[in-house]
């Protein structure tokens, strides 16, 4: 969780890998596209920062949030990336519809984490408001696209120090 006393520099305690050679694949939702984008331009900034090549960065876009789950499968198991970053912004409103698409996000990345070939790095960003989303996509609280792309690296480096698949 981003609070003002924690920040990328906390998860970075230890020393990113480099991620040249590695395959990254977004998708990014189309839903609260204002908070999306940024986190989008901040994962590739942080991505292209730590090695990962701009031809090794593929962007693919959906509807909502809901659709992250699909599109992830998808993208994971082409067998073009070694890792894909789910991102989408849910922002709580006056109806249920919040906890639904939240909890079913949240269970389908969850799914493809448990069952998937490659890392699925869960890039939701939940909030009460606005205002929240605004903070946590490149505001006073920075830019959680940021450690998505942090934990891609991460996650690439620890599946290929486990060697090859079975």
């Amino acid at each position: 969780m981003a609070t003002a006393s924690y920040n990328l520099q906390d998860m970075i305690a230890r020393p990113v890998p480099s991620g040249a050679g590695m395959r990254v694949g977004i998708v990014v939702s189309e839903w609260n596209s204002n908070i999306t984008e940024d986190l989008l331009a901040g994962c590739v900034e942080t991505l292209k920062e730590y090695g990962v090549a701009e031809e090794q960065i593929a962007v693919r876009s959906v509807p909502g949030s809901f659709e992250l789950i699909f599109a992830s499968r998808r993208l994971a198991e082409s067998g073009s990336v070694d890792a894909v970053i789910a991102i989408g912004c849910i922002i709580r409103g006056d109806t249920p519809h919040f906890e639904y698409i939240s909890q079913g996000v949240t269970q389908g990345l969850s799914e493809l984490n448990l069952r998937g070939t490659v890392p699925v790095v869960f890039g939701l960003l939940t909030t009460n408001n606005i205002e929240q989303a605004e903070e946590r996509s490149g505001g006073l609280l920075g830019n959680k696209g940021s450690e998505y792309a942090v934990t891609a690296i991460k996650m690439i480096d620890f599946e290929r120090s486990l060697g090859p698949k079975s």
